[in-house]
């Protein structure tokens, strides 16, 4: 991976910070490479990060010496890259209503129709692994299954993934939304859930919805 390539990395985490997904270093990002995944280290803030600290490592754990740690998270990135081919890039972070959301353990269904962005009517919870562990890593593949984008990890946060880097920040930006909103709902009562046929709908329109052509700079709505 290029210098320019890496740089594009490290500007994704400090915007993930700068949109309110996490503080400090408590979230991480990687994109799958062709010998396996390059990934943030563990316990270097946003503002700290340089392009070199980025670390390469196989899907397995391997990387060659003198780089920085990974971070404690990367089974749950290599994970979904061995289970999902379609995905390029993965976005785990720790933002305030998401993470609301995930201790009380609730998943978030179709009160609002962007919900169809992370490729669910639901955006499940996988169930309490502790973090950092092959166990937390199984539990969120299981909760995304063949087509989701995103998930909910009980008692921890989020996490939300994509084709590349530009669409796995928009699914976790676009989660951390959802969440606020239903939040808000249950504070008024309860929202209501669009049924399947409605949704239905929408990913219809979703398909021929802004530019078609699939660049990371564009909007896939």
């Amino acid at each position: 991976m290029t210098v320019k390539e890496r740089g594009a990395m490290v500007s994704a985490y400090r915007q993930m910070a700068a949109s309110g997904l996490g503080i400090g270093s408590s979230g991480n990002l990687s994109q799958r490479i062709h010998k396996g995944m390059l990934i943030t280290p563990t316990g270097l803030t946003p503002a700290a990060m340089e392009p070199s600290h980025l670390v390469e490592m196989t899907l397995s754990g391997e990387l060659a010496a003198g780089q920085l740690l990974p971070s404690s998270e990367w089974h749950l990135h290599a994970a979904i890259y061995l289970a999902r081919p379609d995905i390029g890039a993965v976005v785990h972070c720790h933002s305030r209503h998401a993470t609301i959301l995930a201790c009380a353990q609730r998943p978030i269904p179709a009160v609002h129709y962007m919900i169809a962005a992370t490729g669910l009517d639901e955006i499940p919870i996988a169930p309490y692994a502790t973090f950092g562990t092959p166990a937390l890593a199984a539990s969120a593949v299981t909760a995304m299954g063949e087509h989701g984008l995103a998930c909910l990890l009980a008692n921890h946060g989020q996490v939300a993934a994509g084709k590349h880097l530009a669409q796995a920040l928009r699914v976790a930006q676009e989660l951390e939304e959802l969440a606020a909103i239903y939040c808000g709902t249950l504070a008024i009562g309860g929202g209501k859930v669009l049924s399947a046929g409605a949704m239905a709908e929408v990913r219809a329109a979703f398909a021929t919805y802004g530019q078609q052509h699939s660049t990371p700079n564009s909007d896939e709505r």
